[in-house]
């Protein structure tokens, strides 16, 4: 591919991973930051609202590193993300590094409870992971763990829809089945 070709086709993934960031950036809704607040943070909304920050940063950086198209895609979402954390309003400039640590804690644990191949669904795993962050109850799968889980289980459906839709899809010929396609 000559330069010129590349540089743009960099440039329009660097775009789309911007896009997708701020998707992801957009503030929870405060309903669920009062719920949260409510059940897990001993009333305290900052924390919670940082807490589902995190988890829908965390969730679609997940989605981006499993699910997109080009392996490339989860690269520039987090090298894009990371410098998003570098903007944001919310974040003091003395605590970006500990921005930085917790997020990485919060997307270590998210990834593992996306991942895991053990009993029980994913929406009650990340449900306990958003309230065991948050100070709350977890050890039972409760109606609060039950509507965390949905919460963000809405947030990782929310996350591989903008994915889709930012990105594209995979579309192969109705003629083609996909155990058809040639394994590299």
């Amino acid at each position: 591919m000559p330069i010129f070709g590349r540089w743009r086709a960099e440039r329009q993934l660097q775009e789309r991973a911007e896009r997708f960031v701020s998707v992801l950036n957009a503030p929870p809704d405060g309903t669920d930051v009062a719920w949260l607040a409510a059940v897990a943070t001993r009333g305290d909304t900052d924390h919670a609202a940082w807490e589902l920050r995190y988890a829908r940063r965390a969730l679609g950086l997940v989605s981006a590193q499993r699910d997109a198209l080009d392996d490339r895609t989860g690269a520039i979402v987090a090298h894009t993300m990371a410098a998003a954390f570098e903007r944001d309003r919310n974040i003091g400039r003395d605590r970006l590094e500990l921005a930085h640590r917790q997020f990485n804690a919060r997307l270590s644990a998210y990834r593992d409870a996306v991942g895991a191949r053990v009993s029980g669904a994913t929406p009650a795993r990340l449900g306990r992971t958003l309230l065991a962050f948050a100070g709350g109850s977890f050890r039972e799968v409760d109606a609060n763990v039950t509507r965390a889980g949905d919460l963000l289980a809405g947030y990782l459906q929310a996350a591989n829809d903008s994915l889709r839709e930012i990105f594209g899809t995979a579309t192969l010929p109705e003629h083609v089945p996909p155990s058809a396609i040639e394994r590299h």
